[in-house]
């Protein structure tokens, strides 16, 4: 695994979906060697589905810092990812992270699976 910060950070997150990450780094049983991980597996209703929760970096990964947030992506998944932006929406009706995805031909109704 290299440790070099990339320079430039292939997903944004909103100020809402900053804060949540923070807030989930700050519990007590929170394991600070891990990192943020972004990215997408195969599955859902259209084909591909987001991954995003804490883990430890593998090989395979670029680094990268967002607002102090330590983050990490296999690189191969930049070619679906790159310049999406994540969102925490707090709300009665709809709670949880969206993802607004620009390389994305089509998604689902759900809003957690998509297709290229």
């Amino acid at each position: 695994m290299g440790t070099e910060i990339a320079n430039v950070t292939p997903v944004n997150f909103t100020a809402g979906a900053i804060i949540e990450i923070q807030r989930l780094m700050a519990e007590p049983d929170f394991d600070n060697q891990q990192r943020l991980r972004v990215g997408v597996k195969g599955g859902g209703c259209s084909g591909m589905t987001y991954v995003l929760g804490f883990d430890v970096p593998a090989p395979a990964d670029e680094l990268f810092l967002y607002e102090g947030i330590p983050c990490c992506m296999d690189k191969s998944h930049q070619i679906y990812l790159y310049g999406m932006s994540i969102d925490w929406q707090g709300g009665l009706n709809s709670r949880g992270f969206t993802f607004t995805n620009p390389n994305a031909s089509s998604t689902c109704g759900c809003g957690t699976s998509f297709a290229v």
